[in-house]
C-alpha cells in the first residue's frame, strides 16, 4: 500500500510539473514565433522605404547616418530582406540592400506568386518567404520579401532547447519527488505499521478472554441438568473474563477517540493536589498487600484547567504501574510540586530497571518490556499509552527514566491554571 501511495505521489508531482513546464514552454515558443514574425514584418516595411538605388550598409565603430533606434523606418535590418519593383507585370529592379544574394529568377518567381495570391501580405510556403506589397500612385508595385528560414531555424533551436530542459527538469523532479516522497510518507508508513500492529495485538488480546468464555460456556452447556449453584464457578470465570474484555474494549475506544480528536474533554478548574490525595487512598491497601511502601509528598492548592476524570485516571495508571513493578519489599513515591509555570507530577518506583532500549517504546500500545510478567498481573499494555494521550490532551508532556540507582521515574509536566 505504501509503495503504491509513493508511486502515486511521484506520478502526480511529475504530472503537475510536466503540465506547468509544457504550458510555459508552449507560451515561450508561441511568443517567440510571434516576435520573429513581427521582426520580419518590420524589416519588410523598412525595406519598402528604401530608394531603388539605395544600398544601406553599416559603418563599423559609428552609428549609421539618420539612425534612430525607436524609429521603425530606420534603414538597417538584420533580417535578410530584398525588394522587387514590378511595373506592368514586369520586374524592373531588385534591391537586396547589399545584405543578401538573390537571383533574378528567384525574385521574378517570388514576385509572380505574391501578385497571384491577391493579398497584400502573406507567406510563400514553397520559397519559404514572407512578402508584403505596396502599390504606389503611379501603379508601380513594390514587393518586400523576408527570408523565413531564420525564423524556422531559431524556433527549431528554441524547441530543441525547451525539450532538453523539459527532459532534464522532469528527471530532476523525479529524483526530488522520490526523495521527498520517502520523507513525506515516512509518518504514514510508521502509522500504517503501528495500525497493523495495533490490530494484531488487539485481536490477540481479545482472543484469550473469548477462548475462555467459549470454554466455560461449553462446560455449562455440557451439564444442562446442573443447577446454577453447581455451575457458579464456570459462570464466575466467564463473568471475570467478560469484565476484562469490556475494560480492554473501553481502553481501545478511548485511544481511538483520542486519535480521531473526538475524545470528550470536560474542562474545569481542578484542584490537582486534592485529586492526587484522593487517588492515593485506594492504593494504600493495594500497596500493603503487595508488600510495597507507598510515600507521597503533595504541595497543597495546586490548580489547573483540565478534565478531572481523565486526570484521576492518569494518576491511577501511574500508581498502579508503580505498585506492580516495585518488587517485593519495594517502594513507590509520588510527588506533586510547582515548577515555574507548570505542575510537576512524579511517580518513582523501585524494582528491576527497564533496559534503555525499551524506554522509547513504553508509551506504545500493547508494548511490554516484560510481556510475561505484565500479562500475569492483568495488564494489556495500554495503560501508559492512555496516560500519554491524557497528558497530551492537557498540553503537557510525560517522560520516563530508569536506572538501578534511582529506579523507574515517570514525570508529568502540566500547565498550571492562570
Amino acid at each position: 500500500m505504501i509503495r503504491r501511495l509513493r508511486r502515486k505521489f511521484i506520478l502526480i508531482n511529475l504530472l503537475l510539473v510536466g503540465v506547468v513546464l509544457t504550458v510555459v514552454f508552449v507560451l515561450l515558443v508561441a511568443s517567440n514565433a510571434r516576435r520573429y514574425a513581427d521582426q520580419s514584418q518590420a524589416a519588410m516595411r523598412m525595406a519598402l522605404s528604401w530608394r531603388e538605388d539605395e544600398n544601406p550598409r553599416f559603418e563599423i565603430g559609428a552609428p549609421p547616418p539618420d539612425y534612430n533606434p525607436s524609429d521603425e523606418g530606420s534603414r538597417f535590418t538584420m533580417v535578410p530582406v530584398f525588394v522587387v519593383t514590378v511595373e506592368d507585370g514586369i520586374v524592373t529592379s531588385i534591391n537586396d540592400g547589399g545584405q543578401v544574394e538573390v537571383s533574378r529568377e528567384t525574385a521574378e518567381l517570388a514576385a509572380a506568386e505574391a501578385l497571384e495570391s491577391g493579398a497584400d501580405h502573406g507567406i510563400l510556403r514553397v520559397l519559404n518567404l514572407r512578402f508584403q506589397l505596396e502599390t504606389r500612385p503611379d501603379g508601380t508595385v513594390r514587393v518586400a520579401f523576408a527570408d523565413q528560414s531564420w525564423e524556422s531555424s531559431s524556433l527549431r533551436t528554441l524547441i530543441r532547447n525547451c525539450l532538453l530542459v523539459w527532459a532534464l527538469a522532469m528527471a530532476a523532479f523525479f529524483f526530488v519527488g522520490l526523495f521527498l516522497s520517502s520523507l513525506a510518507l515516512r509518518p504514514v508508513e510508521t502509522a500504517w505499521k503501528q495500525q497493523r500492529q495495533f490490530v494484531a495485538d488487539a485481536s490477540h488480546e481479545l482472543k484469550t478472554p473469548l477462548t475462555v468464555i467459549l470454554a466455560n460456556t461449553g462446560i455449562v452447556l455440557a451439564h444442562p441438568s446442573d443447577t446454577v449453584a453447581v455451575q457458579s464457578k464456570w459462570l464466575e470465570y466467564t463473568q471475570e473474563e467478560a469484565r476484562q474484555m469490556k475494560g480492554l474494549v473501553e481502553d481501545l475506544l478511548f485511544l481511538a477517540k483520542s486519535d480521531a480528536a473526538r475524545q470528550e474533554f470536560q474542562a474545569a478548574q481542578v484542584d490537582l493536589s486534592e485529586l492526587v490525595q484522593g487517588c492515593l487512598l485506594p492504593f494504600e491497601p493495594v500497596a500493603f498487600e503487595a508488600g510495597v511502601r507507598l510515600d507521597a509528598q503533595v504541595d497543597p492548592d495546586l490548580m489547573l484547567t483540565g478534565d478531572e476524570a481523565q486526570l484521576r485516571r492518569l494518576v491511577r495508571i501511574l500508581l498502579d504501574n508503580g505498585v506492580k513493578y516495585a518488587g517485593a519489599e519495594g517502594a513507590v513515591s509520588l510527588t506533586l510540586t510547582r515548577q515555574q509555570d507548570k505542575l510537576r507530577l512524579t511517580v518513582r518506583n523501585t524494582g528491576t530497571p527497564i533496559p534503555p532500549e525499551h524506554l522509547p517504546h513504553l508509551f506504545e500500545r500493547f508494548y511490554r518490556a516484560d510481556a510475561a510478567r505484565n500479562r500475569a498481573q492483568g495488564g494489556y499494555g495500554l495503560g501508559l499509552a492512555i496516560a500519554k494521550a491524557i497528558v497530551e490532551h492537557h498540553r503537557g508532556r510525560i517522560t520516563v527514566s530508569s536506572s538501578a540507582e534511582s529506579g523507574t521515574v515517570f514525570t508529568v509536566l502540566l500547565p498550571k491554571s492562570t
